[in-house]
């Protein structure tokens, strides 16, 4: 069968955190740019998809083939390795340090960013044929979507940065969950299937990913979008980014490995002594 057991690809997601605190700097910002940008393309697709159907739910639907994608070829995302590195770090795996993680975090939040960057460019000069018309439907609605997703937020508040902390939370609780799904089988399609499922959830929800996130909200200003830069950083990126961390370490990283990485390994059952086993005698 192609299912991988729990206590199996809780290994791998250890392993997995390992082998990525060791990669070369070259390596890490290459897959990480590339993940940044195959994710910008499907949030693009996304958002234009919604437009033209006028529903949302079938955006949903299809935004995890880029996802998908990513993962297959074996690029990293910023809300990945927030979840699997620190398991590294806690298992004492040899080369990884606290240094060493946070050095990993920085340089696949560079390559995202640059990646989902250089995506809002291009999608900047397609919806606008190279800035010289207006926006079409679906830059209009991108640049909506940065003003909804910043000021939307800062008129409530704490409460709004409260409500944008656990929307980050939430996301990658799903978006992990996913990552771990393409674990859990030995076969292609089996980790589509597994990845599918929960990141349809976070994003028909609206929940706040911070790469997903690096590619909306620039695309917005470049499109004249009615917030800052500093309200972008302030009012979603960064709490965003907190969230995430918090989200997939807490409900997918540290609850799988405490349950089937320490406590969950089969232990071996005592024998039983029966009635024809001979029984040493009583020393006399």
């Amino acid at each position: 069968m192609s299912y991988v057991s729990p206590p199996d690809f809780v290994t791998k997601m250890v392993d997995a955190g390992q082998s990525k605190v060791l990669m070369s700097t070259r390596d890490t910002l290459v897959r990480a740019y590339m993940a940044g940008a195959i994710l910008a393309l499907a949030a693009a697709f996304a958002v234009t998809v919604t437009v033209q159907t006028g529903d949302a739910l079938v955006g949903a639907l299809l935004f995890p083939v880029g996802f998908s994608i990513l993962y297959l070829l074996g690029f990293d995302l910023l809300t990945g390795v927030f979840t699997l590195v620190p398991l590294a770090l806690i298992d004492r795996r040899p080369g990884v340090t606290w240094r060493s993680m946070l050095r990993n975090w920085g340089l696949v939040f560079t390559g995202n960013l640059a990646g989902a960057l250089t995506v809002a460019l291009m999608m900047s000069i397609v919806v606008t044929f190279g800035f010289s018309v207006e926006p079409s439907e679906v830059g209009q609605r991108l640049g909506e979507i940065g003003e909804s997703r910043t000021l939307g937020y800062a008129e409530h508040g704490a409460a709004g940065m409260l409500t944008l902390f656990v929307r980050g939370l939430l996301c990658n609780w799903m978006v992990s969950t996913g990552v771990v799904g393409a674990m859990m089988s030995t076969s292609v399609s089996g980790k589509v299937i597994a990845m599918w499922m929960p990141i349809i959830v976070f994003f028909y929800m609206g929940f706040e990913h911070s790469v997903v996130n690096m590619f909306l909200f620039p695309t917005g200003l470049m499109l004249g979008g009615s917030f800052s830069l500093g309200d972008y950083l302030v009012w979603n990126e960064i709490p965003t980014v907190v969230g995430n961390l918090v989200g997939g370490l807490t409900f997918v990283g540290l609850a799988l490995y405490s349950t089937h990485a320490r406590t969950g390994r089969p232990r071996s059952v005592p024998q039983q002594v029966g009635v024809r086993d001979e029984v040493p005698a009583p020393v006399r």
